[in-house]
């Protein structure tokens, strides 16, 4: 039959062939923070938007359920938890987003494609994200316990 004899070679490259590196990493990174920031971010922004036009008591609804409820009730400290965890998310990715954009800025430009130098950049990308959120959050929790 036409069409059925195996060939003897592969017809694409798949995962096994691939050695995972941190290039890889940022790359798909990259593309999961895009989207978490356009798909999440949009969201929460709406609803932070939403809340200010529909009045101070919207507001005051919506900063309990993300950031703090001076009452405590239990409803709402699981929400904290889970807004707080929200808002991390967002901070990450918006770091992770901005300093792969900037190596692929400089990709563009000819440079790093060497693979030490590619391995290097991209192991520092992901490395910057987690110590620019773990500042940014370290800062407003001083901000948060001093004010």
């Amino acid at each position: 039959m036409a069409g059925k004899e195996p060939s003897g070679r592969p017809l694409s490259p798949h995962l096994q062939v691939y050695k995972w590196g941190p290039h890889m990493a940022v790359s798909i990174f990259h593309r999961v923070s895009g989207d978490g920031l356009a798909i999440v971010g949009a969201l929460m922004f709406l609803g932070w938007l939403g809340a200010i036009a529909a009045g101070p008591e919207a507001y005051a609804a919506f900063v309990a359920c993300v950031w703090h409820d001076p009452a405590g009730g239990g409803v709402h400290q699981v929400t904290n938890i889970l807004g707080k965890i929200v808002l991390v998310g967002l901070t990450w990715a918006f770091f992770q987003h901005l300093f792969s954009g900037l190596r692929h800025f400089i990709l563009d430009t000819g440079a790093g494609y060497e693979l030490k130098a590619n391995k290097l950049w991209s192991t520092v990308v992901i490395v910057g994200a987690i110590l620019a959120t773990a500042a940014t959050w370290l800062y407003i929790a001083k901000e948060a316990l001093n004010g």
